[in-house]
């Protein structure tokens, strides 16, 4: 698929549905899988990828299958290419500034909130990482200077504000270089 503008989302409480979900979405529009599988705590996740109007269609039919079990959702019509990368754990990062982390309560809110903030500042997103081992919790890092990274953060946060999902947001400006190890 040449065109990989978009993004859909659909975070589930039942497994079995998930996998119902995933197929529904997959037979609606001609769009690529990037996410199916289960998450922590018992959840499960779909997302794909394609251009607008197939992302739209797929989670169109996602969200008439899945009715009931679904616990959260996201399209993001224009996504920012880094994300994918910070989700996938394949970003480097040659140095750190400050550090600016959003935590919440679901994977959709988490990842639209990490694509509103590095749309909103001059900031690089280090990581975005998915419920695994953290309580079906989301967290997103990254890093620019001090003034762009909060106003990131705070553009992330604002973006999810409504869904009442937040768990904290965090701004450091100048962590130790032993907070990153692991990150960088």
């Amino acid at each position: 698929m040449e065109n990989k503008s978009a993004i859909g989302m659909i975070e589930m409480n039942s497994i079995a549905k998930g996998y119902a979900v995933g197929d529904a979405m997959l037979k609606a529009a001609d769009v690529d899988i990037l996410f199916n599988r289960t998450i922590c705590p018992g959840k499960f996740m779909v997302m794909v990828a394609g251009d607008v109007a197939a992302v739209e269609a797929a989670m169109s039919a996602g969200l008439e299958m899945g009715r009931e079990t679904i616990v959260d959702e996201l399209l993001i019509p224009n996504v920012h290419p880094s994300v994918f990368a910070a989700i996938s754990g394949t970003r480097v990062i040659e140095e750190t500034a400050a550090l600016g982390i959003i935590e919440t309560f679901s994977v959709a809110s988490i990842i639209q909130a990490a694509d509103a903030a590095v749309k909103a500042a001059n900031v690089e997103l280090i990581d975005v990482h998915l419920a695994m081992a953290i309580g079906g919790k989301g967290y997103a890092t990254l890093t620019g200077d001090v003034a762009s990274v909060t106003a990131a953060v705070e553009a992330g946060t604002d973006y999810i504000k409504d869904k009442g999902v937040l768990v904290e947001k965090v701004v450091i400006a100048q962590p130790r270089e032993e907070i990153l190890r692991d990150k960088v």
